[in-house]
């Protein structure tokens, strides 16, 4: 995808530094995680969908059919 060489991941983490401070750095570096993270949920959610919440839904109906409706 992108290769990028020592100087410039440097070069950027200063330009970082200096934009953002060294208090906010964590806190956007944090940020940038978790948005990675539920990138690559979402996409092997799309590519791999599972089946459960049909199969949780069916499982209602079926109950919702078993229980005998009372009336008194």
């Amino acid at each position: 995808m992108f290769s990028f060489s020592a100087p410039e991941l440097i070069l950027i983490l200063v330009i970082a530094l200096i934009v953002f401070g060294p208090g906010k750095l964590p806190e956007v570096g944090k940020a940038i995680g978790k948005g990675i993270q539920e990138f690559r949920k979402a996409s092997s959610e799309i590519a791999n969908p599972k089946e459960e919440p049909v199969k949780v839904q069916e499982k209602e109906q079926k109950q919702e059919v078993k229980r005998p409706e009372e009336k008194n």
